[in-house]
């Protein structure tokens, strides 16, 4: 069974790669909208320069994609909020299995983000424009959720993999924590 594993760890540069560009797109959201509230701040009190009416819609629309793309992030590094006020007193398979049903209903929500929230963007969001911005469908309002929902599965599947994983290769547990850990300080 090590020899399926070994196989299927060969595409983990992928989930790498999918993580790291995830959270630059995170990051420059953040930037984005760093500049913009400062641009508009700037527009009220500096006679010269203009005090744009986009500004608001805009920060809210990028930070509606950087908090679900975060969330998804969080999925990989195991950061997701979790209760663990038993898990000191239950068997560690027992845990193990717990965590695998958790994943997979969360890799359920993230199908029902991507079919429901793309209905929702091409019907809801496709009616209307922003305000605003009379040129912008309201599309990319609702987008993050199914984008999300695409991020979220391919976190959850890699999630639910090192679960499987863990049950037939017990010290693949202890590398699936060191592996978070290290995700974790790559995005610090």
């Amino acid at each position: 069974m090590p020899a399926v594993f070994e196989k299927l760890d060969r595409i983990k540069p992928i989930y790498d790669a999918v993580y790291k560009f995830t959270a630059v797109v995170c990051k420059l959201l953040l930037i984005a909208d760093i500049l913009i509230v400062a641009f508009q701040v700037a527009g009220r009190y500096v006679p010269f320069i203009p005090d744009p009416s986009w500004t608001e819609q805009v920060v809210l629309t990028l930070m509606s994609y950087m908090a679900v793309l975060s969330a998804a992030l969080a999925i990989r590094r195991g950061a997701h909020i979790r209760m663990t006020a038993f898990d000191r007193y239950l068997p560690k398979k027992l845990i193990m299995v717990l965590d695998l049903l958790a994943d997979i209903a969360v890799l359920i929500l993230a199908f029902i983000m991507i079919f429901q929230g793309w209905q929702y963007a091409q019907q809801i969001g496709a009616r209307g424009n922003y305000e605003s911005m009379p040129w912008l469908s309201r599309f990319w309002m609702y987008f993050p959720v199914p984008l999300a929902g695409i991020a979220m599965v391919v976190f959850e599947l890699e999630a639910i993999y090192n679960h499987i994983k863990a049950f037939f290769v017990p010290e693949e547990a202890k590398a699936e924590e060191k592996t978070a850990e290290a995700a974790e300080e790559e995005v610090k």
